[in-house]
């Protein structure tokens, strides 16, 4: 198999060059680096307290792709040649963002577990959730592999395929970071008479807003790269406007900036935190009773604890009294 060959149709964003491309992703390094130092050592520091927030983690090791992927821009920016840069920038280009959709999800449904425990929490519902998830791994290597697998061919019909493959995989990805908002508005709709109680800190309403926000902002970008991608491709020396440059970065790597500021800025550590090991007993609350033995999990923080029980006891009353 010879290869790797340059490709002959335009893409999102082109081929970077020095005088413009260089300092825009050096800017943005410097934003996700700063913005993975901030995430990671909110997580250090909310370990030590006995604080256990994975997401954190995983918004550093989204940050350090996106380093990476500016990284190497730039190095494509100095060897435009060299193809094997091209296909190293679109992957991490590609494959970064999936942690961000994840984690809307995630949030999504935390909040429908919240608000209907039974069927949140549910077996066939989870095993969705999952399915997704998986689905989700097994496209991106599907991407991946198609994108190598085009810049070593010449086949035409081989490019058919990897073409076909990324329609689907794009658009996958763009159905997915659209599931939070349609699940957040049903969840708003059907509590929208009745106060629900979560483990995490903040009002109910709020932690839905910034899930909407998010989504919107991550299904524009998705939904703006899978519609480009199904029109018809255009010539490298003459790309469509959708392609330019100022598109790629606004509705890839500005949109994810400001979707991982978000989430420090508004401290989902604190609002979309659930007890440990609560996928174990199937439910969220604090000082539930499992048989004989008291489950004793911690509060987002421990002066929380009491009013975290206090809140979910009034819960179950209400519910007691409307089942009355």
């Amino acid at each position: 198999m010879g290869g790797p060959y340059a490709p002959h149709t335009a893409a999102l964003g082109g081929r970077p060059t020095k005088d413009l491309d260089v300092p825009i992703c050096a800017v943005f390094l410097v934003l996700f680096a700063a913005a993975g130092a901030s995430h990671m050592t909110l997580f250090i520091r909310n370990r030590k307290r006995g604080h256990k927030f994975i997401p954190s983690a995983v918004s550093f090791g989204f940050c350090m792709s996106r380093v990476i992927a500016n990284a190497i821009r730039i190095s494509w920016a100095h060897y435009p040649a060299n193809i094997s840069l091209a296909i190293a920038a679109q992957i991490f280009v590609a494959a970064g963002v999936l942690l961000l959709f994840i984690l809307n999800l995630l949030y999504a449904q935390r909040m429908l577990r919240a608000a209907f425990p039974t069927f949140g929490w549910s077996r066939p519902l989870s095993w969705t959730f999952k399915a997704l998830y998986v689905v989700v791994v097994i496209t991106i290597i599907m991407l991946i592999t198609v994108v190598i697998q085009s810049m070593y061919s010449l086949n035409a019909n081989t490019h058919r395929i990897d073409r076909d493959v990324e329609l689907y995989g794009l658009t996958y990805f763009a159905i997915v970071s659209f599931l939070p908002i349609p699940i957040v508005l049903l969840i708003l709709i059907l509590t929208r008479f009745r106060s629900v109680e979560h483990p995490g800190a903040g009002s109910w309403h709020t932690r839905a807003f910034i899930i909407l926000l998010v989504g919107s902002l991550l299904c524009l970008g998705a939904s703006f790269r899978a519609g480009t991608s199904w029109m018809d491709p255009r010539p490298l020396t003459n790309p469509a406007w959708y392609q330019s440059k100022a598109c790629f970065y606004v509705f890839d790597f500005a949109i994810d900036w400001t979707v991982v500021m978000i989430f420090l800025v508004t401290r989902q550590d604190k609002r979309m935190w659930v007890p440990d090991g609560s996928s174990k007993v199937r439910h969220y609350r604090i000082g539930a009773v499992e048989g004989d033995e008291k489950t004793e999990v911690a509060a987002p923080f421990p002066e929380q604890s009491q009013v975290i029980v206090a809140a979910w006891n009034r819960q179950e009353k209400e519910e007691a009294m409307q089942l009355a």
